[in-house]
C-alpha cells in the first residue's frame, strides 16, 4: 500500500524570477515523482513565490489594500503555479486542483493544490490536507539547506539546524502571519502542525537528489522540525 506524503513546493522554485518559469527544475520534480510514484502516494501543494509578491506589492503601490485583498491576489498565484504543475502531470493527477481541505475527493491519483483561505498560506494548506489523508510528513521543498537560528544572509554567525522543536522554530519566524511573508515555514501552519503532531522536514528544492536521498531513507541535508 503507497504511503502518503505531502510536499509543498515553493513558489520560487517554480518562478525564480517574475517572467521565468523554471522548466528544468518542473522536469526534475516530474521525473522524481514518476521514480517514487510506486511506494508513494503525492500529495503536492505550491506556493506563490515571488510572483504572489510582485502582485501583492504591485497593487499596494497604486491603492490601499487590506490583508484580505492581498491574501486572495497570494492564492491565485498559488493556484496557477497548482494548475501548471498538475497539468504536467498529466493523467497521474487528479483533473482539477484542491481549493479546500475539506473537498472529499476520491481518488488514488496524484492530488495538487495551492492556497485556500485568506490568513493562510500554502503551507497551512499542505498541513490541512497532511491531516486529513493522514500524512505524517510534510516536505518543505524551499530555496534553503536548513532552517538557522538567524537570518544567514544578514549574520555570519548564523548556525544551521538540523533538528529543532516547534516552540524553537516559532521563537525565530515569529508567531504571526502577514501576506507575502517569506519563512521556511509560516507560523500559522506550523502552529496546526504542532497541535496535530505533523513532522515538517525543510529541503532545498534546487537539489532534487537531495529530495531523493529523503524518499529513500538515505542521509540527506535538511532541518526536521516535530
Amino acid at each position: 500500500m503507497k504511503k502518503n506524503i505531502v510536499i509543498s513546493v515553493g513558489g520560487s522554485l517554480i518562478i525564480p524570477e517574475a517572467n521565468k518559469i523554471n522548466y528544468l527544475f518542473l522536469k526534475k520534480l516530474l521525473k522524481l515523482i514518476n521514480e517514487n510514484n510506486h511506494k508513494y502516494r503525492f500529495i503536492l501543494v505550491t506556493g506563490g513565490g515571488k510572483i504572489a509578491r510582485n502582485y501583492i506589492n504591485t497593487a499596494r503601490k497604486i491603492i490601499n489594500i487590506s490583508d484580505e485583498q492581498a491574501d486572495w491576489l497570494g492564492i491565485s498565484a498559488t493556484r496557477l503555479n497548482a494548475n501548471l504543475l498538475r497539468t504536467i502531470l498529466g493523467t497521474k493527477a487528479y483533473h482539477e486542483i484542491i481549493k479546500e481541505p475539506g473537498d472529499n475527493i476520491k481518488t488514488n491519483k496524484i492530488l495538487v493544490s495551492g492556497g485556500y483561505k485568506p490568513g493562510r498560506s500554502s503551507d497551512d494548506m499542505a498541513v490541512s490536507l497532511a491531516v486529513k489523508y493522514k500524512a505524517k510528513t510534510v516536505v518543505n521543498m524551499t530555496n534553503i539547506d536548513y532552517v538557522y537560528d538567524k537570518d544567514p544572509r544578514k549574520h555570519a554567525d548564523a548556525k544551521k539546524l538540523t533538528e529543532l522543536s516547534w516552540n524553537k522554530f516559532l521563537d525565530i519566524v515569529g508567531r504571526k502571519w502577514t501576506p507575502g511573508k517569506s519563512t521556511p515555514f509560516d507560523p500559522v501552519a506550523s502552529k496546526l502542525a504542532q497541535e496535530k503532531n505533523i513532522k515538517v522536514v525543510i529541503v532545498n528544492g534546487n537539489k532534487i537528489s537531495n529530495l531523493n536521498n529523503y524518499l529513500s531513507s538515505a542521509k540527506f541535508k535538511g532541518t526536521v522540525i516535530s
